[in-house]
């Protein structure tokens, strides 16, 4: 992702802070706060774009901790 949104940005921060969790799927669904995501298409994005990831448990489909990547962190920094 060249350039991310003001929300995108918001979801890479919720996510820093642990106040998120990710499915593990292909089209992965994201909550903050215990609340699906407003825009999951951003989740997905983000996703796709190698920014975050599901934290290692459980298993295909269930909500694990999400964490960001090496380059999710990066573009906070």
């Amino acid at each position: 992702m060249d350039e991310l949104s003001h929300r995108a940005r918001a979801v890479l921060r919720a996510i820093a802070a642990g106040r998120a969790e990710v499915t593990l799927s292909r089209e992965p669904d994201l909550r903050v706060d215990g609340l699906l995501c407003s825009d999951q298409a951003v989740a997905r994005q983000l996703a796709h774009a190698g920014l975050l990831r599901p934290a290692p448990s459980g298993g295909h489909g269930q909500w694990s901790p999400a964490e960001l990547t090496p380059a999710g962190r990066a573009l906070l920094a």
